[in-house]
C-alpha cells in the first residue's frame, strides 16, 4: 500500500466523503488523460523484492525491526509480517548494461542486508513462500509494527465479518483458518514497474496479462505452505483467500475477490481505475485536503490521494499505478506475478524475459490479445500456478488461422516467447551480451525443466527418501536452498538433494 496511515475509526460521514473524493479523482484522471498531461516516454523501469528472514535452522525470524535498524538504509523497509523486508531499487532506464547494473546493485544491497541480519542470528531468504512457515507463525501478533498494517487488517477483517478460510488442493490438500490477514505475509514477490505513456498503457497491460502464465511457468518458486506441498506457485491462491472480504453468500452471488486476475482486455488505464470504484468498496476511507479538480483547473498536478490509496487495496497481478514525480504525473504497469528468488541472477533473468516480451507483444501488428480470449489467459494463469514448469498452456497458433492450440509451456517459451523477448530487449537498446546471458537462464530452465519450485520439491522428496520426517525435510530443504542461494548460481544449475 505504501501509505503512512494512522489507525483511527471511521464515521459514516467519512466514508461518504471519501466515496465522493474517489469519484472526483476518477473524473480528474479522465481529464488528465484527455488533455495529455502525462510525462513523456523515458523507458524507465523499477524493481522491488519482498524478502523473508530465517534463522540458521531455516525457521522464520520475527526480527525485521531489529534488522532494519542495523541496515539503516532507505532502500529497505518493512513488509506485512515481522519476518518480511522489502528492498527497492531506484528507477533505471531500460537500455545498455541495465541488467548487469541491476544485478550488481541487488547483490551489493542484499549481501549487506544479509550480514546485518546475521548479527541477530537471521538471514535474508529470497523465496516465494518460506517452506518452514506454519500457521502458528501467521497470526496478528506477528504483523509488523506499523499502523498501516494494523489498520488494513482491521478493515479487511471487519469487511469479512468471520475467520478467513485457507483451502488449497494441490499435490496435497491444506485446510486452515485465520483470524487476521497475517497469512498474506507468507507471499513474497518481485514487483516489476514499467513507466508507460497513456497511449501505450493498454497494450502493455494487455501484453502483461497474456504472458503472466508463462512468467509463472518458468519462475514458480512457492510449492509449500504450512508444511504441505500444494501448487507449484501457491502464492496466488493463498493471496486470494487471505485477503478475501467476501463471506460465502457474496461469493455465491459472484462478487469479485479483491485479489484477482481481471475479467477483460482494456482500452485505457482509466478502465482499471474505474473498475476499482465500481466493484470494490474502499477499505481505508482516509481523505486528505486536496481538491483535485480545483488543483487541475488552476494548472497544478493533483496527487489523487484517494484514488491511489484505494488502488493499493485492490490486488491485481498487473496493477495500474498513477504517481507524480518532479511535478509531472505518470503511469506505470506494476507486474506482481513473480515470486521472489531464487537468486539475483534468476530475478534479473525473470525481469529480462518480462520487459523484452511485453515490449515485443505490445508492438505486434496483430496483438496476441485479439487472438487469445481473456478467459483463456486467466485459465492459463491458473494452470501455470498449479503445474509450474510442467504446465501445458493454450496459445494462438502462428499464421492466419490463429486457432488456439495446447502446448507445453517450455516449448512455447523456447520456440516463440524467448525470440520475442530478445527482439523486445533489442528494441529497448539493451546490450546484446546482457540480453543473451539473462534470457539464457530462462532457456536453461526450460531445457532442464527446472525452476525454484521443482528444485524445492525434488530436494524435499529426496530428504524424505533418506528417512527425514516432514518437518525435518522441509527445514533441511530450506537450509540447502539458502546455501545455494548465496552462491548466486541460477537455480537450474543447482543439484537436487541436500548435498551431504
Amino acid at each position: 500500500m505504501g501509505e503512512k496511515v494512522v489507525a483511527e475509526r471511521f464515521a459514516l460521514a467519512d466514508r461518504q466523503h471519501h466515496r465522493d473524493k474517489l469519484r472526483q479523482c476518477l473524473d480528474v484522471l479522465a481529464r488528465l488523460l484527455a488533455e495529455k498531461r502525462f510525462d513523456r516516454p523515458r523507458n524507465l523501469m523499477g524493481l522491488e523484492i519482498e524478502l523473508n528472514l530465517a534463522g540458521s535452522d531455516g525457521m522464520p525470524s520475527m526480527v525485521n525491526a531489529e534488522v532494519l535498524n542495523r541496515i539503516a538504509s532507505g532502500d529497505f523497509q518493512t513488509e506485512l509480517g515481522r519476518f518480511n523486508l522489502e528492498v527497492n531499487i531506484v528507477p533505471h532506464r531500460l537500455s545498455g548494461r541495465v541488467l548487469d547494473q541491476l544485478a550488481e546493485e541487488l547483490r551489493t544491497g542484499l549481501s549487506y542486508a544479509d550480514r546485518k541480519a546475521m548479527e541477530v542470528d537471521s538471514g535474508i531468504v529470497m523465496i516465494g513462500i518460506l517452506p518452514t512457515l506454519r500457521d502458528r507463525h501467521l497470526v496478528s501478533a506477528n504483523l509488523s509494527e506499523a499502523d498501516r498494517y494494523r489498520l488494513l487488517n482491521d478493515q479487511i477483517v471487519a469487511a469479512r465479518g468471520e475467520h478467513f478460510t485457507i483451502d488449497i488442493e494441490g499435490v496435497e490438500r491444506l485446510t486452515s483458518t485465520a483470524a487476521s490477514i497475517a497469512p498474506e505475509a507468507a507471499c513474497t514477490s518481485v514487483q516489476l514497474h514499467l513507466q508507460v505513456t497513456p497511449g501505450r498503457f493498454a497494450a502493455v497491460w494487455n501484453a502483461a496479462q497474456a504472458v503472466a502464465a508463462a512468467q509463472i511457468a518458468v519462475g514458480a518458486n512457492s510449492p509449500f505452505l504450512f508444511g504441505r506441498e500444494l501448487w507449484r506457485e501457491s502464492r496466488p491462491p493463498l493471496f486470494v483467500q487471505s485477503t478475501d472480504t467476501r463471506p460465502l453468500e457474496l461469493k455465491a452471488q459472484g462478487v469479485r475477490p479483491r485479489t484477482w486476475f481481471g475479467e477483460c482486455w482494456i482500452d485505457s488505464a482509466y478502465d482499471l481505475f474505474e473498475e476499482n470504484l465500481r466493484f470494490f468498496p474502499p477499505l481505508l476511507p482516509i481523505s486528505d485536503d486536496e481538491e483535485p479538480m480545483k488543483v487541475l483547473e488552476e494548472g497544478g498536478v493533483p496527487r489523487l490521494h484517494e484514488l491511489t490509496l484505494h488502488n493499493g487495496t485492490v490486488y491485481r497481478w498487473n496493477r495500474p499505478v498513477y504517481a507524480v514525480a518532479d511535478g509531472v504525473p505518470h503511469l506505470r504497469v506494476e507486474n506482481r506475478v513473480l515470486p521472489a528468488g531464487p537468486t539475483v541472477t534468476d530475478v534479473i533473468a525473470n525481469a529480462a524475459f518480462y520487459y523484452g516480451l511485453v515490449r515485443a507483444l505490445a508492438e505486434e501488428a496483430r496483438p496476441v490479445w485479439t487472438r487469445l480470449p481473456f478467459s483463456v489467459a486467466a485459465e492459463n494463469f491458473d494452470t501455470a500456478c498449479r503445474h509450474g514448469i510442467d504446465a501445458w498452456l493454450r496459445w494462438p497458433k502462428a499464421g492466419r488461422n490463429g486457432a488456439l492450440v495446447r502446448v507445453p509451456a517450455v516449448r512455447l517459451v523456447r520456440e516463440e516467447l524467448l525470440p520475442l523477448a530478445a527482439a523486445g530487449l533489442d528494441a529497448w537498446g539493451v546490450e546484446p551480451a546482457d540480453r543473451d546471458r539473462y534470457l539464457g537462464v530462462i532457456e536453461g530452465r526450460c531445457r532442464g525443466r527446472v525452476n525454484g519450485a521443482s528444485w524445492q520439491a525434488a530436494t524435499y522428496h529426496l530428504a524424505r527418501d533418506r528417512g527425514l520426517d516432514r518437518e525435518k525435510a522441509l527445514a533441511a530443504t530450506t537450509r540447502r536452498y539458502c546455501e545455494l542461494m548465496r552462491t548466486g548460481e541460477p537455480v537450474h544449475t543447482w543439484p537436487a538433494g541436500l548435498g551431504d
